[in-house]
């Protein structure tokens, strides 16, 4: 049998979005962009690039979804084979997925939102909520090329189990490639089948929909009764000592106000309803335009990218959460010298990326294994220039599953980063 032949077989039309369904199953070693060479490896790591058939765009335990320009796929042995695959028409166009641990899969083109609950069977759009229970709807584009990137988030870990139940929230991290657009915060607690607004910032006026990639002229978009304004989030994180997420947003220095936040939000699942206060609101060149937000042990870990004027305040720390707006607390663990807004942590080990547009490294990785004792980092020049981002923990074979974006953000590879 050739397991790299594509093989279908028929379902029955079930969803309002026709679907048809088949598998794709490769040798073991496909992930590999030259499977007769030796895995390549630091002091550290393994690691590998994916080939871009399909697009591994998310990873949780065995499984993995996936797409091709006209296609979503699903994999439940870690990317090796893709038995679950469905025609879908704005495949080239998903900027997010995200798998819950029932079964569930999550995903968005770049203004809207889809569930399957049966290995891609079958889809429902999914329409968000506003907080009153009406539907939040997509605002319409100047330019139907550039409707904006309503859900795409930059950092990979967006759920956590939170008194048994998985909850999902992120941000976009958006303004910055295909359109304006509004930006918000949004959640799950059913696992997908209703999404809502967790927080909704105010009208931008320096990224209005132009027509383009957004500007000082055109409509606003945002919500006109909230007088705060961001370009995108970087990261939403959960600190389950507090019960109390955080989110930091950027990116610019305004006239009278910084677009870089942090915020604090609780939220009571009787009620649904969702309490945020900003804490701290400061210049793009300190270290509060960041990312990367990780909790361990009660312990607030996060990640500068400042770039304003020099000095610059920049570096891996790491304080008390109560702590984060008082500087003096905070721990320095690692200086890296240029811009970076994507860590992950997992098992001791501590994993971040420069920005390939902002460092002398074609495809740097900063590694930590041992929760910020030691520190190496390196260059895999052979990937670059590209800038990782989206970082996601191990999948059950063990490997870290990272984005490689040309430039800044434009898709390009998928990296797999396992430690020794």
């Amino acid at each position: 049998m050739n397991t790299n032949k594509l093989v279908y077989h028929r379902r029955q039309f079930i969803a309002t979005v026709a679907t048809a369904t088949g598998g794709l199953l490769f040798p073991a070693d496909h992930l590999l962009a030259n499977p007769k060479e030796p895995l390549p490896s630091t002091k550290h790591f393994w690691y590998k690039r994916a080939l871009n058939e399909p697009y591994i765009d998310s990873q949780s335990g065995h499984r993995a979804f996936g797409f091709t320009d006209g296609k979503i796929l699903m994999s439940e042995d870690n990317s090796h084979s893709w038995p679950y695959v469905s025609d879908f028409w704005d495949a080239k166009n998903i900027t997010f997925s995200h798998l819950f641990k029932n079964g569930n899969v999550l995903f968005a083109t770049r203004n809207r939102l889809y569930l399957s609950t049966d290995r891609l069977k079958t889809l429902r759009e999914i329409i968000v909520k506003n907080p009153d229970g009406s539907d939040y709807l997509p605002h319409i584009p100047k330019n139907p090329e550039y409707p904006g990137w309503y859900f795409m988030p930059l950092c990979g870990v967006n759920s956590w189990t939170i008194d048994g139940m998985e909850m999902l929230v992120w941000g976009n991290y958006s303004n910055v490639a295909g359109g304006a657009v509004p930006v918000n915060i949004y959640y799950s607690t059913d696992n997908g089948r209703t999404v809502k607004i967790a927080y909704t910032f105010g009208q931008n006026p320096y990224y209005r929909d132009n027509g383009s990639g957004g500007g000082s002229t055109g409509a606003l978009l945002g919500n006109p009764d909230n007088p705060l304004f961001c370009r995108h989030i970087h990261c939403v994180a959960y600190n389950p000592v507090e019960k109390a997420f955080y989110a930091c947003t950027g990116d610019g220095d305004r006239p009278g106000s910084h677009e870089c936040k942090w915020l604090r939000g609780t939220y009571d699942l009787s009620r649904d309803e969702w309490s945020w206060k900003v804490i701290i609101e400061a210049s793009l060149n300190t270290r509060y335009k960041s990312g990367g937000i990780n909790f361990v042990n009660g312990k607030l870990y996060f990640v500068s990218d400042a770039n304003g004027p020099e000095p610059y305040d920049r570096g891996i720390f790491c304080c008390d959460p109560a702590d984060i707006a008082n500087k003096e607390k905070h721990t320095l663990l690692f200086q890296p010298r240029y811009e970076s807004a994507n860590m992950i942590i997992q098992d001791g080990v501590i994993l971040a990326a420069h920005y390939a547009t902002a460092s002398p490294w074609k495809c740097g990785i900063i590694y930590s294994p041992d929760m910020g004792k030691t520190w190496s980092e390196y260059d895999l020049t052979e990937l670059g220039p590209r800038s990782p981002v989206r970082l996601q923990y191990k999948n059950s074979e063990g490997w870290f599953r990272l984005d490689l974006r040309s430039g800044w953000i434009d898709r390009a590879e998928v990296l797999f980063i396992k430690p020794k």
